[in-house]
């Protein structure tokens, strides 16, 4: 049997590899994994999250998740990576008011998991961890200035600027969906109306859709934007309308965070950007015609690479930004 040894940012066996447990906390299901140096996931589970049930009995779930996941793999956790949804508060560890996580408020899973397993645990906002994971070990892998958008339910989003995790004051993670894209748009959950959420996620799409399609048809049943993807594929004339339409404001988006960073490369992911050929050339031909004081063209965009395991590395990426300071390399 292999002997291992310690250093002061965690274990390692004798070959020196770092294995990291990765939680990815959902509104849904929680994933727990072993993720190696390469970003290669070796194991995984997941539970439900039932969040009314407490953060006491999903806390008992993580632990068991994690034990048998490192068995599963035959590897000793080195330290443990959380990314998880809403607010949470990297410095200290603690859950914030998520509204996904009813009663999580102030618990904290970095102090608990470190007790628990001797080994060091960072945690932050599940766009920030999957921004990290891009970075370190996806499409944006040696870029050293990143946004990374996901588009789907919502618009979620993490920024890296010079090889490090871009944060606010207190540490706050930046809301890249709630920048304001029409005054007169629909209403958003942040208060505001025509914020970039309410415009150009896969939701909008299906309710521009579904509302104008409403009596041009027999069926009663909304669509989704996958469906509507599906039927602009086919040259259905309103389907490709909404195509056009949510390109449109993904480029209005997309050319502001341009306008404002000049990032190396714009990383997109989330299930519309399933459909990025649909989209691709409207959302370059919007930054184009808004972003001439800018060198626009110097910004890639890339899809996303780490695909359905996504989550779950950017999270072990949450470890190893924090205790290695191995995101990027200045270019």
């Amino acid at each position: 049997m292999a002997s291992s040894s310690t250093s002061e940012h965690g274990k390692s066996d004798s070959t020196g590899e770092i294995v990291i447990g990765a939680v990815d906390i959902g509104g849904t299901k929680i994933a727990v994994g072993m993720v190696d140096d390469s970003g290669k996931v070796l194991s995984r589970l997941e539970s439900p999250t039932d969040a009314p049930g407490g953060y006491a009995n999903a806390l008992a779930r993580m632990i068991d998740m994690l034990r048998r996941t490192s068995q599963d793999a035959g590897v000793e956790i080195s330290g443990i990576g959380i990314g998880s949804t809403g607010v949470v508060y990297p410095g200290t560890g603690a859950f914030g008011d998520v509204d996904l996580l009813p009663g999580w408020q102030g618990n904290n899973p970095v102090q608990d998991l470190t007790c628990e397993f001797k080994v060091p645990v960072a945690l932050e906002n599940d766009a920030d961890a999957s921004a990290l994971g891009e970075a370190g070990w996806g499409a944006g892998k040696l870029k050293s200035r990143l946004i990374y958008v996901t588009v789907g339910t919502g618009i979620g989003g993490g920024i890296i600027l010079d090889g490090q995790l871009y944060r606010g004051a207190d540490m706050a993670h930046p809301e890249i969906s709630h920048h304001v894209i029409d005054p007169s748009g629909p209403d958003c959950s942040c208060g505001y109306q025509g914020c970039w959420e309410s415009l150009a996620t896969g939701t909008a799409m299906a309710a521009w859709f579904n509302a104008n399609v409403a009596g041009d048809r027999r069926s009663t049943e909304n669509l989704s934007a996958a469906q509507i993807c599906q039927l602009a594929k086919r040259g259905e004339n309103l389907a490709m309308r909404a195509v056009e339409r949510e390109a449109y404001y993904l480029g209005l988006g997309l050319a502001n965070l341009i306008n404002l960073f000049v990032p190396d490369v714009i990383v997109l992911g989330g299930s519309v950007m399933k459909s990025a050929a649909l989209f691709l050339d409207g959302i370059r031909k919007v930054i184009r015609q808004g972003c001439r004081f800018v060198p626009y063209e110097k910004t890639e965009l890339a899809l996303a690479l780490l695909g359905e395991d996504a989550n779950l590395i950017g999270a072990a990426r949450v470890w190893h930004h924090r205790f290695r300071r191995e995101v990027g390399r200045p270019s």
